[in-house]
């Protein structure tokens, strides 16, 4: 009979010894688990502060982009439109002065290009850039812009090679349209070498419309056009003239055409010049 206790009592003690090691074993885990998730928490607070962090100073970015660019629009304007004057009264003008308002006029143009890409973006980023699509003429917005653009070529000696077209109806936005075209004239030009041409080829389906604007520059190489249509890319062909780039434009272009339904891509290869082939929804009668 005092063996059955002393076995009960022990295989008590065995149990008490067992529990407190289980209790001690479980307080350990407990305590460790409580300090993980102590650091967890810390860690998420760290990180939600630096997001914020991020965030403000993202919308402090934006707000001095947008500050800076729609104050230098003024200034660029005004310097454009006193060289249009310039331009106008140039029988007491020399070639030398001839040539040095031919670069300024450039510059302006470019740095306006630039001003209007940032604030695109930035319009884009804040809260998209509104359509107001109406009745319009296709080939009048166009030939409008290549107008434009024709006394910028000049400049470089570039020709741009336009058959005007007979109207073509399209219901669309005329804010959209002249940014998307542009940008695609510019950058002909810009990556144009001096003495070459630019070719702006139209052509109609029964629904749609599809525009070429080839140049006869460096092209893209294969490895830059994987990155076509994305922000702030430089690629490797450089301005021939030493104008500037944001690397926004053709973003800007893809953004815009997406949202008419359209579509754009490129054709070439690098020393071919550059192809982008822009295809868009008629107006239906």
């Amino acid at each position: 009979m005092q063996s059955v206790w002393l076995f009960v009592f022990a295989s008590l003690l065995v149990s008490v010894i067992y529990m407190i090691s289980a209790y001690r074993k479980s307080m350990r885990q407990n305590k460790l688990i409580l300090q993980q998730s102590n650091e967890i928490q810390k860690q998420n607070e760290e990180l939600e502060h630096r997001n914020k962090l991020l965030q403000e100073l993202n919308i402090e970015k934006q707000q001095i982009i947008g500050i800076v660019s729609h104050d230098l629009k003024g200034p660029f304007n005004r310097i454009f439109a006193l060289i249009q004057l310039m331009s106008m009264s140039s029988e007491n003008i020399g070639e030398d002065q001839k040539e040095y308002l031919g670069k300024i006029h450039q510059i302006v143009v470019d740095g306006l290009s630039m001003v209007r890409n940032l604030l695109d973006n930035r319009k884009l980023e804040d809260r998209g850039i509104d359509m107001h699509p109406e009745k319009l003429n296709f080939s009048a917005v166009l030939s409008s812009l290549i107008r434009q653009y024709q006394s910028l070529a000049v400049k470089k000696n570039i020709v741009i090679r336009y058959k005007p077209q007979p109207a073509i109806p399209i219901y669309a936005d005329k804010l959209y349209l002249t940014r998307i075209f542009e940008n695609l004239l510019s950058n002909a030009i810009k990556f144009s070498p001096p003495n070459k041409s630019v070719f702006v080829v139209v052509t109609t389906t029964v629904d749609e419309i599809e525009i070429s604007i080839q140049d006869e520059g460096p092209g893209i190489n294969a490895a830059d056009q994987q990155k076509l249509f994305h922000k702030f890319e430089r690629l490797t062909a450089r301005p021939t003239a030493g104008e500037s780039s944001t690397g926004l434009g053709l973003s800007i272009v893809k953004v815009l055409i997406d949202k008419m339904e359209g579509r754009i891509r490129y054709e070439g290869s690098g020393g071919k010049g550059a192809n982008f082939v822009v295809n868009l929804k008629k107006q239906i009668s």
